[in-house]
This record gives C-alpha cells, sequence and structure tokens, in this order.
C-alpha cells in the first residue's frame, strides 16, 4: 500500500492546477518540484504537493489517452 495524502495536500495540489495556466505541470516530478519553487511553502510539504500533482496529471493523461 502507498501513503496516503492528507486533504491539505490533495486540496492544495488541486488549488494549483487550477490557478495554473493550462500544461504548467507535466507528469515529471521534478519539474513540477521546480515550478513550485516561490510558493513559499515548507520542503516537506512541497515535495508532497508536487508528487499528488504528478499523480494526478499522469492519471488524467491516462484518462484522456483512452
Amino acid at each position: 500500500m502507498g501513503r496516503i495524502k492528507t486533504k491539505m495536500i490533495k486540496r492544495m495540489s488541486r488549488e494549483l492546477i487550477e490557478k495554473s495556466p493550462e500544461h504548467t505541470f507535466e507528469t515529471d516530478f521534478e519539474k513540477n518540484k521546480n515550478l513550485m519553487k516561490d510558493t513559499g511553502i515548507s520542503k516537506k510539504t512541497k515535495n508532497q504537493v508536487a508528487g499528488y500533482v504528478t499523480r494526478l496529471q499522469r492519471n488524467t493523461k491516462k484518462i484522456i489517452e483512452e
């Protein structure tokens, strides 16, 4: 089983995706992490949010392809 993300991480990730221009976030964790450099949140939270954003982008890409 994987780690379960908190509501705060999920909410922050969804808000970032909605507020960002289309195609800003990608399916690469490192790129997403660098995009969040100026958000002003802690390193641990930033990494968790970047990981969840990556997961959401991969899942939406998979759904679109089907």
